[in-house]
């Protein structure tokens, strides 16, 4: 899978992301300070990776900034985008099972190594549900990019 991997901040955190990635066998594509001379601010690469997503050149995106909210705040900016914030794999879980986010966004202030990897088997083994009540609502929020991007 190509993966988007977008970071403001050099952390180690985010190098073992890069690293988890690698290791699962994902083609990771690097943005801000994971890349060098790469704009670093995490609405800059955060934007940049969700539209990788949207274009699709990345199957999904991992963003990061200190909470995580500004890159997934950002990443949602983009149509075609449903970024969430997990903080647990059970987040991860849902996340995908039941919004079929296609971009995970992740605090690296909050994120250790083993919690890292707990939330990326669980975003991983998740699929998005076939329930009739959730396949409504991803197209309700499919409207809304529809919407947003008529205006």
């Amino acid at each position: 899978m190509r993966i988007s991997v977008s970071s403001d901040m050099d952390e180690p955190v985010a190098r073992l992301l890069l690293d988890e990635l690698r290791g699962r066998g994902h083609d990771v594509r690097p943005h801000g300070a994971l890349r060098p001379g790469a704009d670093a601010q995490w609405a800059a690469c955060s934007e940049a990776a969700a539209r990788e997503v949207a274009d699709g050149t990345a199957d999904q995106a991992v963003v990061c900034c200190w909470t995580g909210t500004g890159a997934s705040i950002a990443a949602n900016k983009v149509p075609g985008v449903r970024a969430a914030l997990c903080t647990d794999a059970v987040t991860a879980d849902g996340a995908r099972r039941w919004n079929d986010a296609n971009v995970l966004a992740l605090s690296l202030r909050l994120t250790s190594e083993p919690l890292l990897k707990e939330i990326l088997d669980a975003w991983f083994a998740a699929e998005p549900s076939d329930h009739p009540e959730d396949r409504r609502n991803m197209a309700r929020v499919g409207r809304l990019d529809a919407v947003r991007s008529d205006s």
